[in-house]
């Protein structure tokens, strides 16, 4: 990843309200609100033109993480148009500071941030893939590094949209997997930067432990994983079907056992070495 400096500029000096991003020598500027705040966005001149947007909020019945991504040719009217949709909460716009993007480019963009954010899996998309917009092979190239800076910005700005949630290694063997084993369950996972990520095609245990009883957090977390389709049942297990971040190797674990466990025992290499003695070290 190139390295960024970037300049963030408060209006109201309120890390939460309003915000404007730049990165030094990028043609690009992003600005993020929260809905309550949505007015003083609307306001900016930056709004006037062509750009690219999220919507970021919760679904209401699951409290899954749920996104709009969409463009416009005049932002400040397609964003008041969403007023009517009920679960965003906070909205992150992406304009050029030279006025350079076209309805080809935005269109080309937000089929590109559609893509990898659906492939990041971290939040369920309103709506559906675009089709895109055909673009010359210099402006694919220009819309590409405009596209690497809205990965950098989007994380700054609150929001993992489009950040993977685990760097897979290629070699089951490869040092930074951990282990985790219970009666038939195999669970393979490693340590984030947010904490721990238990990879797609693990398993957990069918039953939940009778102790979990005092672990409500565990039973609520399991109950989730299953009604969103996380987990799912198959041979006597309950299988991964994503890559899945947990807060810590014990939420992780707790999860896979079915109650209360210890995750710096329960995961373990290859050889056998708990993450207790591996970071003892």
């Amino acid at each position: 990843m190139t390295s960024a400096t970037i300049k963030l500029f408060l209006p109201r000096g309120d890390a939460k309200g309003l915000r404007i991003a730049e990165i030094s020598n990028w043609s690009g500027k992003a600005l993020a609100a929260p809905r309550t705040e949505l007015d003083d966005l609307l306001a900016r001149d930056e709004c006037e033109g062509a750009g690219v947007y999220v919507l970021l909020g919760n679904d209401p019945d699951t409290n899954a993480q749920r996104a709009y991504v969409g463009e416009a040719e005049v932002i400040r009217d397609r964003l008041k148009q969403h007023k009517a949709k009920e679960f965003w909460v906070s909205a992150v716009v992406f304009v050029s500071k030279d006025e350079t993007l076209t309805k080809a480019h935005v269109r080309f963009l937000e089929s590109r941030i559609l893509g990898e954010a659906t492939a990041c899996g971290r939040f369920v998309i309103d709506q559906n893939q675009t089709s895109g917009a055909r673009l010359p092979e210099s402006d694919r190239e220009d819309m590409e590094v405009f596209l690497a800076r809205i990965r950098q910005l989007l994380p700054v700005l609150g929001s993992d949209l489009l950040t993977p949630i685990a760097h897979v290694p290629s070699m089951p063997e490869d040092d930074v997997v951990l282990y985790c084993r219970i009666k038939d369950a195999e669970a393979r996972g490693q340590r984030t930067a947010e904490g721990f990520v238990v990879f797609r095609g693990s398993s957990a245990v069918l039953k939940e432990r009778p102790s979990a009883e005092q672990w409500p957090h565990v039973l609520a977390t399991r109950k989730q994983l299953i009604i969103d389709g996380t987990l799912v049942e198959k041979n006597g297990v309950y299988l991964f079907t994503k890559d899945v971040p947990f807060s810590s190797p014990s939420a992780a674990a707790a999860v896979i056992h079915g109650g209360s466990a210890n995750g710096l025992i329960a995961w373990v290499t290859k050889d056998g070495a708990s993450l207790k003695e591996i970071e003892s070290k």
